[in-house]
């Protein structure tokens, strides 16, 4: 069981981590569809403060016998989910963006020659 003071003031902190998610979102430092997987976090930590049980049966099923080195496992592998999570979007974007340059240059190889055209047709105009 968790001492009362620490599950106050770990849940005075996950309470702060929500206040700066929701500002981060707010002033749209972060999009919604990216904000969801920091929700989920902080949602996780506040039901193993308040279930810390939880975390005890679900180390017992998994058969390590230490609470602390489940709990490590546990961190861990939400840490890299988080990673994975974050790293597809990183990909994706930078596929965004490759295709984005690659249309902006096409736009501007055609603007050019666009101009050329046009500076033609002027010249033609002032010799005839």
């Amino acid at each position: 069981m968790i001492p009362h003071t620490l599950q106050i003031t770990l849940s005075i902190a996950v309470i702060c981590y929500f206040i700066i998610i929701l500002y981060y979102l707010k002033k749209k430092m972060l999009e919604l569809k990216y904000t969801l997987i920091w929700l989920v976090a902080g949602m996780i930590m506040g039901i193993m403060i308040y279930f810390p049980e939880l975390l005890v049966r679900f180390v017992r099923l998994l058969g390590i016998e230490s609470n602390m080195n489940g709990l490590y496992i546990l961190c861990i592998a939400f840490i890299m989910m988080i990673l994975m999570t974050l790293t597809s979007i990183v990909s994706r974007q930078q596929l965004k963006i490759r295709i984005l340059i690659q249309e902006i240059s096409m736009m501007e190889k055609r603007i050019r020659e666009l101009e050329i055209e046009t500076e033609e047709k002027k010249n033609d105009g002032k010799v005839g």
